[in-house]
C-alpha cells in the first residue's frame, strides 16, 4: 500500500506496519493529515489541530524503535480527542465560545495515558456545547457534517469524534457518553463506540457536564482497536474520586473465542416501537446471526427503561446547573466587561453560552429549586435505583442486554433543532446504561434499505463485563462483516 493510503488502515492494521518497521509513525501521521486536509473543510470535525507537532513526535518514536526501544502497540498510531477532554498547553473548548481561548495547565488521566504510550495527536474533535446534545449542531464553531452523506448529522455530542474515525482522518478517537454520546454518533456514522462502567475510565480532566454519568471510551474501526484502547486508559486513578480500584482484565484476551452458549436478552420496551423499518430489519438480522453463531436470544423486560429518557432530562440538566456555574466571567474563560461583577457574570453568560446549554441550565435550576426539588430531581433519582435494580434482575437471566443504538439512521441538519423533544428521543436507547452505570458498545451492522445508511447494533453488560462483551461484539462483527468504505470515499 502507497504511504499516502495509510491513514485507510485501522490502529491494529498500523501497529503491525509499525513494529515490522514496514512504516514509519512520520509517515502515518503524514497521511493522516494529508486526509484531513482534504476531508476537513467539508465535514468540520476538528476544533484544533495538531498535526505538525504529532509528525515530530512520530519521528522521536521512529528513531527509538530504530534504537531497539520496546514501545507500545499504540505507539505512533494517530488519534484525536474529543475537545472536552483537557490537553496541557492545548486549546480545549467543550465546543463552547465561553472557553474558546482557554489552555488547560493539564492533562486528563485518560489523554495523560494514551500519551505515554507515544500516540500521536492530531487535533481535538468537534462536539456539541459541552457534550449537550444528539447530533453535533450546537457547537459553538459550526456543525459536523456525516462523511455517509454530508446534508446529514453526525450524531452527538461526540460528533467530530465519530465522523474523523468514519472518513479515515484518525484510526482511534476518544469521546465521552453521558447518555449516549459515544454510542448513538458511532452508530450513525458506522464504526464502533465503546461506553465503559462508569468509573473504570477516569473522569480526571474531563469538562464536567453531569458528574455522575459522564464516562470517557474509544470510538475506532474494528473492536479489536477498541480492546486495545480500553486495556490503556482502563486503571485506578486515585485522583478520580469515583475510579474503581483494582486491576483490569487483558480485554484483548477473549477476542476470537466462540459466543457457544452466551445469552442474549432483547430488552421488549426498546426493540420496535417507533423505530425506522430499516433500523428493525437489521437488528433482527443480526439477532439471527447471534443464533447461527450458538448463542440463544430470548425477550426480557426492563420495564423502567421508558422513563429512562424522564429521569435523564431531570438529573443531567440539574448537574449541569451546578457545574457551569463556574463560568462566571471571573475566573477563567471569556470575561464580558460589564460595571458590576453581577453584570458582568450576566454578560459573560449570554455570549458564551449557546442556546442549548442556556435551556438545560433553566431546566436544572429550575428542578432544583426550594419547592420543586423532591418532586422533580427527588423522583428522578428515585427512577434511576429502579432503572439500576431492573437491570441487575435482567442480568440474572441473560448475561448481555441488546437493542438498536438509535431508533433511526442519520437525520438531515436542521431536521430536529426546532424539536428539542424529539432530538431528546434519539438517546432513548443508550440512556439506560448511563443511569444504570453498565457498560455498553454499539458495533455497525448493516446499512438501512430506505437510506442506505449505517445502522447501530448496541450491546450491554453488567458493571466490569466489559470483557464479554467485547467478545460478543467481535464475534458479530466478523460475521457480519461491515464495509465502511463509502465514508472515506
Amino acid at each position: 500500500m502507497p504511504s499516502t493510503d495509510l491513514w485507510r488502515l485501522s490502529a491494529s492494521e498500523l501497529s503491525t506496519l509499525l513494529e515490522r518497521r514496514e512504516v514509519k509513525a512520520a509517515e502515518v501521521a503524514e497521511s493522516v493529515i494529508a486526509r484531513i486536509e482534504q476531508a476537513e473543510p467539508e465535514l468540520n470535525a476538528f476544533i484544533s489541530r495538531t498535526g505538525d507537532a504529532a509528525v515530530r513526535h512520530g519521528s522521536r518514536v521512529d528513531d527509538d524503535r530504530a534504537n531497539g526501544a520496546h514501545l507500545s502497540p499504540l505507539a505512533g498510531i494517530p488519534i484525536g480527542i474529543k475537545d472536552i477532554i483537557c490537553t496541557k498547553g492545548i486549546r480545549t473548548t467543550a465546543g463552547s465560545k465561553i472557553l474558546e481561548s482557554y489552555k488547560p495547565p493539564y492533562d486528563a488521566t485518560v489523554w495523560s495515558d494514551l500519551r505515554d504510550e507515544r500516540t500521536l495527536l492530531v487535533g481535538k474533535t468537534n462536539l456539541d456545547e459541552f457534550a449537550m446534545g444528539s447530533s453535533c449542531e450546537n457547537s459553538g464553531y459550526g456543525p459536523t457534517r456525516n462523511p455517509w452523506d454530508t446534508s446529514r448529522v453526525p450524531g452527538g455530542s461526540s460528533g467530530g469524534s465519530a465522523a474523523a474515525v468514519a472518513a479515515g482522518m484518525v484510526p482511534i478517537s476518544i469521546g465521552t457518553d453521558t447518555g449516549g454520546s459515544i454510542r448513538q454518533p458511532a452508530s450513525l456514522c458506522g464504526v464502533v463506540g465503546l461506553k465503559p462502567t462508569y468509573g473504570l475510565v477516569s473522569r480526571y480532566g474531563l469538562v464536567a457536564f453531569a458528574s455522575s454519568l459522564d464516562q470517557a471510551g474509544p470510538m475506532t474501526r474494528s473492536v479489536r482497536d477498541a480492546a486495545l484502547v480500553l486495556k490503556t486508559i482502563s486503571r485506578y486513578d486515585p485522583r478520580d474520586s469515583t475510579s474503581i480500584p483494582g486491576d483490569r482484565p487483558d480485554y484483548l484476551s477473549g477476542l476470537g473465542r466462540p459466543i457457544t452458549g452466551m445469552r442474549f436478552g432483547v430488552i421488549k420496551e426498546l426493540s420496535g416501537e417507533g423505530m425506522q423499518p430499516g433500523v428493525v430489519e437489521r437488528f433482527q438480522q443480526t439477532l439471527t446471526t447471534i443464533n447461527r453463531l450458538g448463542g440463544s436470544v430470548e425477550e426480557v423486560s426492563v420495564p423502567s427503561v421508558t422513563y429512562g429518557i424522564d429521569a435523564y432530562y431531570v438529573i443531567t440538566p440539574a448537574e449541569a446547573s451546578s457545574n457551569l456555574a463556574r463560568y462566571d466571567g471571573t475566573r477563567y474563560g471569556l470575561r464580558v466587561e460589564a460595571p458590576d461583577v453581577l453584570a458582568t457574570n450576566r454578560a459573560t453568560r449570554e455570549a458564551g453560552f449557546g442556546a442549548e446549554v442556556k435551556r438545560r441550565i433553566l431546566l436544572g435550576t429550575y428542578v432544583l429549586s426550594s419547592g420543586y426539588y423532591e418532586a422533580w430531581y427527588g423522583t428522578a433519582l428515585k427512577l434511576r435505583t429502579q432503572i439500576v435494580r431492573d437491570f441487575e434482575a435482567a442480568f440474572g437471566k441473560v448475561d448481555l442486554l441488546v437493542t438498536p443504538t438509535t431508533p433511526t439512521t442519520a437525520f438531515a441538519i436542521g431536521e430536529k433543532t426546532a424539536d428539542p423533544l424529539q432530538m431528546y428521543l434519539n438517546d432513548i436507547c443508550t440512556i439506560p446504561a448511563n443511569l444504570a452505570g453498565s457498560c455498553g458498545v454499539s458495533i455497525p451492522c448493516g446499512l438501512a434499505a430506505e437510506d442506505g445508511l449505517p445502522v447501530g447494533f448496541q450491546i450491554m453488560g453488567p458493571a466490569l463485563a466489559e470483557a464479554t462483551m467485547l467478545r460478543a461484539a467481535f464475534a458479530l462483527e466478523a460475521e457480519i462483516g461491515f464495509d465502511g468504505s463509502k465514508a472515506m470515499s
